[in-house]
């Protein structure tokens, strides 16, 4: 999951589409989000540890998915919208994808695959992905576990080193 992870496409919610190796050395926390969640609150929890950590190496990317209850039904327009305004969302969103199904996006196939170290559907919206400087899977986190715990911000601040 290390240089074929970083030829993915990404489309993000405004712009070019780019390749993951813009963030190659990076430490990588990527969540797929919703608007109309219970757990939408969360977008407050990632942009606190964007702006936290950034300058250390962290970048968080946002991945709208619409699969769970119908939570995200705007268009990428609205989304990014909602997310600057509501939350101060400065950490990259992307197009709205499928993160389960036949129309899984890639990056969620690798995350979530057989060959993943955390194999598994996502079952809901803001599951968390921290990924290494080294685009390794080091943890997965559920909806229930806030962006801020102690155990995410520990293992955040052990893959910065």
């Amino acid at each position: 999951m290390t240089d074929s992870l970083y030829d993915l496409p990404f489309e993000p919610i405004n712009g070019t589409a780019y390749t993951l190796e813009t963030y190659r050395d990076k430490v990588l926390l990527i969540a797929n989000v919703a608007s109309k969640c219970g757990f939408t609150g969360q977008y407050k929890n990632l942009e606190s540890l964007n702006r936290r950590y950034q300058d250390q190496g962290l970048v968080v990317l946002g991945f709208p998915c619409d699969q769970f209850g119908g939570q995200e039904p705007g268009s990428n327009q609205e989304i990014e919208s909602f997310c600057s305004l509501e939350y101060g969302v400065s950490f990259p969103m992307h197009a709205k994808v499928e993160v389960n199904g036949p129309g899984q996006h890639p990056i969620f196939a690798a995350l979530t695959g057989p060959k993943s170290p955390y194999p598994g559907k996502i079952r809901w919206n803001f599951n968390k992905f921290l990924l290494s400087r080294e685009g390794v899977l080091l943890n997965r986190f559920g909806s229930l576990t806030s962006p801020e715990s102690k155990k995410v911000v520990q293992a955040i601040e052990k893959a910065l080193g």
